[in-house]
């Protein structure tokens, strides 16, 4: 059986049960990104995907999802509802492995949709649109590069190569140095006894690693 017939008929009630995983209230920023790790994994659960890479379809595949490629487009992706259907356009001019990570990320404002009024309010340093973005990029990483997989490549199989592990699970190596990051199983390049140095460069890193969000 494929993918996609492993998806087809249960789509509808697996984004329901994806939905359902989310409070309905505001959300701090830590019980955000475990809603979004949880959803993650509850998805790739449901369709037996159990090794990397995560294949496109598990999000392309879905009824009234549809995935198109436009280039150029001054943005990595974008999502709007239309006759039925969530479309979601990526820039075909970007690598692959960025439309990858961009069509994962979109998935998760599609989950968020119907709540999106009150989960993420503003805090200060973030605006409410800042801390959805963020969010959406942590729901990327936790699907295409799940903290046990990301564990067992590392730790159990020994492949510690940044070059090796973005290949393998088929993202970019800057995604996977920042997954490496939350996880844990790496420290911060060289700081100058100054966190905020690295966040400089990768917002996402203080995010993901602290729960708080990233400066503006």
């Amino acid at each position: 059986m494929t993918l996609q017939e492993t998806v087809m008929p249960s789509a509808p009630s697996l984004i329901a049960q994806l939905r359902d995983v989310v409070p309905r209230r505001s959300l701090s920023p830590e019980t955000a990104l475990r809603v979004a790790e949880l959803q993650a994994s509850k998805l790739l659960s449901a369709l037996g995907v159990t090794e990397p890479p995560v294949l496109e379809e598990v999000v392309s595949a879905l009824p009234r999802v549809q995935v198109e490629r436009l280039a150029p487009i001054p943005v990595s992706g974008s999502t709007h509802w239309g006759k039925g259907t969530w479309v979601i356009v990526l820039n075909g001019a970007e690598p692959l492995m960025r439309q990858r990570f961009s069509l994962a990320h979109e998935f998760k404002h599609v989950l968020d949709n119907p709540f999106i009024d009150c989960l993420y309010p503003e805090l200060p340093g973030a605006s409410a649109h800042r801390r959805a973005e963020q969010v959406c990029d942590y729901f990327a990483a936790c699907l295409l590069m799940p903290r046990p997989w990301v564990k067992r490549a590392y730790c159990d199989l020994g492949i510690q190569s940044l070059d090796q592990l973005s290949r393998r699970f088929g993202v970019s190596q800057q995604a996977m140095q920042v997954r490496l990051l939350t996880i844990g199983l790496v420290d911060p390049p060289a700081r100058c006894g100054r966190y905020h140095r690295t966040a400089a460069v990768l917002p996402e890193i203080a995010y993901y690693a602290r729960g708080i969000p990233a400066a503006a």
